[in-house]
């Protein structure tokens, strides 16, 4: 079945590619192993070059590439096959779609053990380019080199301000243009690049932990505003001042100019100072005529058109009356509470991050919504029996926890409460199906939409209703 090549790599011909994994890869088959193969689609037929095998199955790469499938399209972008983002350029975006619900489907019925044959159609993005509103680039003064790069005879610099390579923490892919996010992202990300090599700043050593220029964080909203922070190490302040000034020259449509000094060995900006240069601290964004304000370290979902539509179906699945108690639990910055709260009684918002609890406050003050009460803390601590006699039993609890899923003591407690309904958002199926296999004991999946968020990517989100038994 294989064929050995000098340096003891093993090729295997002919792999027709039958499906593809959770993950992204497409999956193959050669006798009794099975087969990941980075970038190949259904439908391929390939020769691959193994890259790791266990006893039953292999990670490959496409060695030689024999028949395309009819679901292959050419790759729009530049960067698609070294950059860690998009990976599924290679395939149409119907393609795309069909695959999530695919994938969410056969998650829950193989972990969940959860009928899926009611389950409705996936909602796709009407934008599957420039749809993001936040992205975070990184300097490093040891920028990935491409073949092309290993071929030239003149010196290069070797700065780069883009996406870590898979993998490779230390290694920085120099983005050119990304179709993630709209301009001016591509503009203001090249232009302090290039101030930033014309000056001399020393880009990040990410290994060594020195350098002046660490990280540039982009957020831009549905409103209009634009919020631009730029991460430094080791600056002198002339430093600081030249760049923040040049970026407020340049792009006076810039809303909030903000900086941060961390000289931490991770990236991490949570417990860091933010510093103003010039605008607000923050940006506004508005949904369904709820403004919702953005600082540089808030929550929010980064596809804001389609986080509405997201929005939407919790709502409808919800089907509220009016008279509801509402728990929102992993609440954020308070976004889907405050988005439902003009359909209900109240709700009560829960998150562990005591920052968003604090957004999520001043969101309903904003707004003039007075029926939201939230609480920062442990979901497992929160959610004892006096919480539910002093708030009240819930009517409707709406969970949208991260990709971990529900801690095992915060699905007990919701059997415990045993609201009517429980809305499940979430943005990983294995993890929902999970916890929706112990929550059958006392409710009955109802409803099931996967809704896109991400296109090009595996990643996909899943709305669930169920209902007490």
């Amino acid at each position: 079945m294989s064929r050995r090549k000098p340096g003891t790599v093993t090729i295997i011909p002919n792999v027709e590619i039958i499906d593809i994994a959770e993950e992204g890869k497409g999956v193959g088959k050669a006798d009794e192993l099975v087969i990941f193969v980075d970038k190949a689609v259904p439908g391929d037929i390939v020769d691959v070059r193994l890259t790791k095998k266990k006893k039953n199955f292999a990670e490959a790469v496409i060695e030689q590439l024999h028949q395309k499938s009819a679901l292959r399209t050419d790759p729009f972008c530049q960067h698609f096959g070294t950059c860690g983002g998009c990976k599924w350029q290679h395939m149409g975006y119907d393609s795309q779609l069909k695959f999530k619900q695919k994938n969410v489907e056969a998650a829950l019925q193989r972990l969940g053990k959860i009928d899926t044959s009611s389950a409705e159609p996936i909602l796709g993005s009407v934008k599957n380019r420039y749809y993001r509103n936040k992205l975070e680039f990184t300097f490093s003064n040891k920028r990935w080199l491409e073949k092309t790069d290993m071929e030239r005879e003149e010196a290069f610099d070797m700065n780069a301000l883009g996406f870590h390579v898979p993998l490779r923490f230390d290694k920085i892919l120099d983005i050119e243009h990304c179709y993630l996010q709209d301009d001016p992202s591509n503009q203001i990300r090249n232009a302090v690049r290039n101030y930033a090599l014309q000056q001399q700043l020393s880009f990040y050593d990410l290994r060594n932990h020195e350098g002046v220029l660490r990280n540039l964080i982009i957020r831009t909203s549905s409103t209009g505003e634009i919020m631009v922070a730029v991460v430094f190490a080791y600056p002198e302040q002339d430093q600081v001042d030249g760049l923040m000034n040049f970026l407020k020259t340049e792009f006076p449509q810039i809303t909030s100019l903000l900086y941060i000094i961390n000289q931490k060995k991770n990236d991490t900006i949570f417990d860091q100072e933010v510093l103003v240069f010039a605008g607000r601290d923050h940006i506004f964004e508005e949904m369904d005529g709820i403004r919702f304000k953005i600082g540089v370290k808030s929550f929010y979902q980064t596809n804001s058109d389609q986080a509405f539509e997201l929005y939407k179906i919790t709502k409808e699945f919800a089907g509220f009356k009016g008279d509801e108690l509402v728990y929102d639990l992993y609440t954020g910055a308070g976004t889907i509470a405050n988005f439902v709260a003009k359909d209900v009684k109240q709700v009560v918002g829960v998150e562990y991050v005591p920052t968003a609890i604090e957004d999520a406050k001043f969101n309903s003050e904003l707004n003039g919504i007075a029926n939201t009460i939230f609480y920062a803390g442990d979901m497992k601590d929160i959610l004892t029996s006096e919480f539910i006699s002093t708030h009240g039993k819930p009517d409707v609890v709406i969970t949208d926890p991260p990709r971990a899923g529900m801690h095992a003591d915060v699905v007990e407690r919701l059997l415990e409460m045993e609201a009517e309904k429980i809305v499940y958002v979430s943005c990983n199926a294995a993890t929902q199906a999970r916890d929706l296999e112990l929550l059958k004991e006392k409710y009955n999946v109802e409803r099931i939409k996967p809704v896109d968020m991400f296109p090009h990517t595996q990643h996909v989100e899943n709305v669930v209703l169920l209902r007490l038994k």
